[in-house]
């Protein structure tokens, strides 16, 4: 065999290779990205879905299962309805001892401290015995009294908490305190499940429990951006009433969405919201709907719950405060919207 046959062969295979990969190259560019929308399913009191953008239907439904076990997770942890969940054993049994809690409640715990403060306890995760005031008379139809609510108010307060971070363990000062990780947990529950998606390599998603969002990558349906709808709050309770008041674009970003309008309980014919005020013991008014657009959802929780507490002007001045967090707010009764300044850049025209 001489060495011009070599030579040729040689680089007919090269040749025959670089152009398998040539075609491997751009059947793969080419490929049409695999959208997968999950069915809502009941998780921690609500419902949830997730959306996964992905390069094949294996990767897709891999990611929204592992969400979806993070949801579980975090209601399995932090549910005040179940007796042996971190919660649940710490309201049984944190007056009498130090109870230690699994770090990802900590880290919840510690981080409600952390917004307590900073809002000058519009949010506050110890405001359970006022919740449960309010279940037990929403049952009876009869409203608690002004005494019922002012002795219920002892037990209630942030300030009440010992944190140990080193043990990672929470105890009561005062007995009868509960919490109560309504305002945030969700939140969490998302930013866990986003992270348990990043780890299989997608390339784009949405979570959404109960109005808790949290996008990033590539969006749905070759659209630009992920948009998110906020309802109109003076509609909502009509039936089959789906009325957008508008639309919101995002692409790496959370979006919370607290109103009276969503949660609330009917007692001897007045309405009261789920969101409690520490201050006056009772639900929170003066809001229809609160928005808070942030980098993750479990801050956008607590922010949300805080301004429906604290209202429309120091609600603005706190979030204005905050690095990269923008608020939409809709008064109660009203189709007006209040933003802070950075907010008109999310709204789709």
């Amino acid at each position: 065999m001489n060495k011009s046959f070599v030579k040729i062969r040689s680089f007919t295979i090269l040749f025959f290779i670089l152009f398998l990969l040539f075609v491997l190259f751009f059947s793969v560019i080419n490929r049409k990205p695999v959208e997968f929308e999950s069915s809502y399913r009941l998780v921690m009191g609500t419902f949830a879905r997730v959306i996964i953008i992905a390069g094949n239907s294996k990767t897709a439904q891999q990611a929204a299962t592992d969400a979806f076990a993070e949801m579980e997770k975090v209601d399995d942890l932090m549910s005040d309805y179940k007796d042996n969940s971190d919660i649940g054993i710490v309201n049984k049994e944190a007056f009498q001892r130090a109870v230690q809690v699994s770090e990802s409640t900590f880290e919840v715990i510690r981080r409600s401290v952390v917004f307590s403060k900073l809002t000058d306890g519009a949010f506050d995760i110890t405001v359970g015995p006022l919740v449960d005031l309010f279940r037990k008379s929403r049952e009876t139809q009869i409203a608690p009294t002004k005494e019922e609510i002012e002795k219920t108010k002892t037990k209630v307060g942030y300030e009440k908490l010992i944190l140990d971070e080193t043990n990672r363990t929470v105890k009561f000062t005062v007995e009868g305190m509960r919490l109560d990780l309504g305002g945030i947990a969700k939140g969490y529950g998302v930013d866990k499940a986003i992270e348990a998606i990043q780890k299989t390599g997608v390339i784009g998603a949405m979570v959404d429990i109960g109005g808790n969002i949290r996008c990033f990558g590539i969006p749905a349906k070759g659209k630009k951006t992920w948009l998110v709808g906020i309802q109109n709050p003076n509609l909502v309770a009509e039936k089959d009433n789906d009325e957008l008041v508008m639309k919101l674009k995002i692409t790496n970003e959370s979006i919370s969405t607290s109103g009276n309008y969503q949660q609330f309980v009917i007692i001897d014919g007045k309405r009261y919201s789920h969101i409690i005020d520490r201050r006056t013991g009772t639900g929170a008014e003066g809001l229809s709907s609160v928005t808070i657009i942030s980098n993750n959802a479990a801050d956008a929780d607590a922010l949300s719950t805080a301004v429906s507490v604290i209202g429309v002007e120091k609600g603005l001045a706190l979030i204005e405060t905050i690095d990269d967090t923008e608020a939409i707010l809709i008064p109660s009764g009203q189709n007006q919207f209040i933003m802070t300044r950075g907010a008109d850049k999310y709204i789709k025209e």
